[in-house]
């Protein structure tokens, strides 16, 4: 390799700070011992207050948005230089997780085997909201702390759709020119550069009981009814045009001997197009009763817009892939992916957005949850160098 080809690292000062996989375990692993289910807004607020602290810490200035409805509160870092109307780069993170209280003492204990560390929501999303901290502290070691203004905004209830966060979020995009969004890595280190949209939707059946003995023909089943449009929404999937509806929860009646009067059924929807989520809400929410006797309601709409890939990000993913080359890390992007993130919010805004810029790993949402020690070091490289070169 020549010394033209050599990563950025190689050619540093001797004396120069250098990145450190260890110290940013530490940081990561500080955070994952906070457990912190969405639906705990007191929990997550303890994760916040340390975000509030470490930010505070290295001279940014810090706003604390309190939570509502039973959520933590969102916390919005502002590097020193942020002034309003001048071009910045928006980092996203969440706070939360979908483990409940004692996964980390129980079923997925916070340790380390080899190159792999385990915990709950050490890959969803704690290891990736760390690192542009670290790697900020870190462009602050080096002196280089003056590139585009930074605005990183840490939400407290994204597993779940971010429903007091999404006026924030969008808000908060709207004032950059690019979205960086910590989401972890995918398929051995790959960022995201297009998501599905997600819908959910939940039918509601009304029917008539009746004793299922002595009077069944006088009962009208919720359970029969709601029966055939369980078949006929999951027929909706279309896996050559990306679009997959799961009804995925299902409950009907009071007793086995009673015609059920009530059903209901929750149903997800993903889809790759804008036009694909208005066609499908569209037949979702248009039931037909077959029994004239029973009533069904159906509600819910799109929850996250299609993120989809547009030449703007693709041209943020070719500069991504230049800077993080600095760094010795080369960066590939995903087809893409099926999960929705709050980077589908502010990609449907039209802001250049670049997602799973987190650690690697694997396991999201499981009992297995890890990261990849080794994936520490370059993907801090990799913030470093985004946070200093983006133009």
């Amino acid at each position: 390799m020549t010394d033209a080809a050599q990563p950025r690292d190689s050619l540093a000062r001797e004396n120069e700070p250098r990145i450190d996989a260890e110290e940013i375990l530490e940081g990561i692993l500080d955070w994952v011992e906070v457990e912190t289910p969405t639906y705990h807004g007191d929990a997550v607020n303890k994760l916040a207050d340390k975000v509030q602290a470490v930010w505070s810490e290295v001279g940014c200035t810090v706003e604390r948005i309190p939570g509502r409805d039973g959520f933590g509160d969102h916390v919005l870092v502002r590097s020193p230089d942020w002034k309003e109307g001048e071009p910045s780069i928006l980092v996203l993170s969440h706070m939360d997780t979908v483990h409940p209280f004692g996964t980390k003492d129980e079923t997925n204990p916070i340790r380390r085997e080899g190159d792999r560390v385990f915990g709950p929501g050490i890959y969803d999303m704690k290891a990736g909201a760390y690192l542009p901290y670290y790697a900020w502290r870190h462009l602050k070691r080096l002196g280089r702390a003056h590139g585009m203004q930074v605005s990183f905004l840490y939400v407290s209830e994204e597993e779940v759709g971010s429903p007091t966060s999404r006026e924030i979020i969008e808000r908060e995009a709207l004032k950059a020119k690019y979205v960086l969004v910590t989401e972890p890595a995918r398929d051995g280190g790959k960022v995201v550069a297009a998501r599905k949209g997600v819908g959910r939707f939940e039918l509601t059946i009304t029917g008539r009981p009746a004793h299922a003995g002595a009077k069944h023909e006088d009962g009208r089943s919720a359970a029969r009814e709601l029966a055939h449009h369980i078949l006929e929404i999951e027929g909706y999937t279309d896996y050559a045009r990306g679009i997959t509806t799961n009804v995925g929860l299902v409950s009907a009646g009071t007793g086995v001997n009673v015609v059920p009067r009530d059903a209901r059924a929750e149903i997800d929807l993903r889809v790759v197009t804008a036009a694909d989520g208005e066609e499908m809400t569209a037949r979702i929410l248009n039931r037909v009763a077959r029994d004239p006797d029973v009533t069904v309601t159906a509600t819910g709409g799109m929850n996250r817009p299609p993120y989809e890939r547009s030449p703007a990000i693709d041209a943020l993913l070719e500069q991504a892939r230049a800077l993080a080359a600095r760094s010795g890390l080369d960066l590939q992007a995903t087809a893409l992916t099926g999960g929705g993130s709050d980077g589908n919010f502010t990609a449907a805004l039209g802001i250049p957005t670049l997602d799973g810029l987190g650690a690697d790993g694997e396991g999201a949402h499981t009992l297995h949850e890890q990261i990849y020690l080794s994936s520490l070091a370059p993907r801090a490289g990799m913030w470093v160098e985004l946070l200093a070169g983006l133009k």
